[in-house]
């Protein structure tokens, strides 16, 4: 490991920066931004009197946007009202429905329960389960 070709010779950045002189900025500098002009504190009362105000247009905007607000409101409790009766027929339909599922589901466990029964062996294990079902066949009323 030599040395390189063409030696250069070191460059001080901060000695080179200085060698040119002061930057000119382009903006404002900040004795021009503390030195703007500034509204009295009148002047600052009467915007925030103006805002609070608000716009004429904005107002009439917002009384528009109320007014269909309320009608669409209207609409849906007509609507609501008038479909009240169907609701309530079909949540009768539902209990009906309900209802006679939960006699299927009672009937078939009353079949699973004789067909356990009937085919049951008659072991000194299985009497106490078999007596059990029993019991649980009575509770049917079969």
């Amino acid at each position: 490991m030599g040395k390189r070709g063409n030696p250069v010779a070191y460059m001080n950045p901060i000695a080179m920066a200085r060698s040119r002189g002061p930057v000119q900025s382009s903006g404002p500098t900040i004795q021009d931004y503390l030195n703007r002009a500034r509204p009295t504190w009148e002047e600052v009362k009467e915007q925030l009197e103006k805002k609070k105000k608000g716009s004429k247009a904005l107002a009439e905007f917002e009384e528009k946007m109320n007014e269909n607000w309320k009608k669409e409101l209207e609409k849906h409790r007509k609507k609501l009202l008038s479909g009240s009766e169907s609701s309530s027929k079909r949540r009768q339909r539902k209990k009906k429905e309900k209802k006679k599922s939960d006699r299927n589901t009672v009937r078939r466990r009353k079949r699973r329960l004789l067909v356990q029964v009937l085919t049951h062996h008659n072991t000194k294990k299985n009497q106490d389960s078999l007596i059990k079902k029993v019991q649980c066949l009575r509770k049917f009323q079969l």
